[in-house]
């Protein structure tokens, strides 16, 4: 069984093809080798075959690593601001995918707002990580994630939206259960101790 790396590679490979070639032969190929890699990808990513290829059809050009954005908050006693996952019932750093057009740091914020209510400054840069050096269960896509360290400007909070079920402050030794997709314990406890010593610089792989 191909590395989820190596089939990545194969359908960057295969959407550059579609993208570039101009020979019907050729998008005729290209277009084969996108489907048996997606028919791969669904399985090695737990997937259904439907859904893979219904993803890969969206996609479109040259393919490049999506961009994740969290947020990391502090409160005054020093606990990290959490919001907990419709989607899965567990918790992560507020953020989401960057759209075209807006920059990360206006992600941050917003993501803060959309998903707690609660009005932050997006102050710096904490790391720049990309998702496969780590730990994370195997995705579809290839992810570079932004923490962002954000101060608290309004702590008031919502009881969620279409996204996200609730949200609250967290001690960074004492974690609720984490939407391992989204952040590890690890990561949230790091993006902590970066935000509280700016000395250590930024994160990058």
């Amino acid at each position: 069984m191909p590395t989820l790396s190596q089939l990545r590679e194969l359908q960057s490979l295969a959407q550059a093809g579609l993208t570039y070639t101009r020979d019907p032969y050729d998008r005729e190929r290209f277009g084969r080798l996108l489907a048996l890699t997606a028919d791969l990808l669904a399985e090695g990513t737990g997937q259904t075959p439907q859904e893979v290829h219904g993803l890969l059809n969206v996609e479109r050009g040259y393919l490049t690593p999506k961009v994740d954005v969290r947020a990391v908050v502090l409160n005054a006693a020093g606990e990290v601001l959490l919001t907990r996952e419709r989607v899965d019932g567990l918790w992560s750093l507020p953020g989401g995918w960057a759209d075209p057009g807006d920059s990360p740091r206006r992600v941050a914020v917003r993501e803060v707002r959309e998903e707690t209510g609660r009005g932050v400054r997006a102050t710096r840069l904490l790391a720049l990580l990309d998702k496969d050096k780590h730990p994370h269960p195997p995705d579809l896509w290839a992810v570079y994630k932004v923490f962002i360290a954000c101060e608290l400007l309004e702590d008031t909070a919502h009881p969620g939206n279409t996204e996200t079920l609730e949200s609250g402050w967290f001690a960074p030794d004492a974690l609720p259960p984490l939407s391992l997709g989204r952040n590890l314990p690890q990561q949230v406890q790091r993006m902590v101790e970066l935000w509280r010593e700016p000395g250590l610089g930024v994160d990058l792989d």
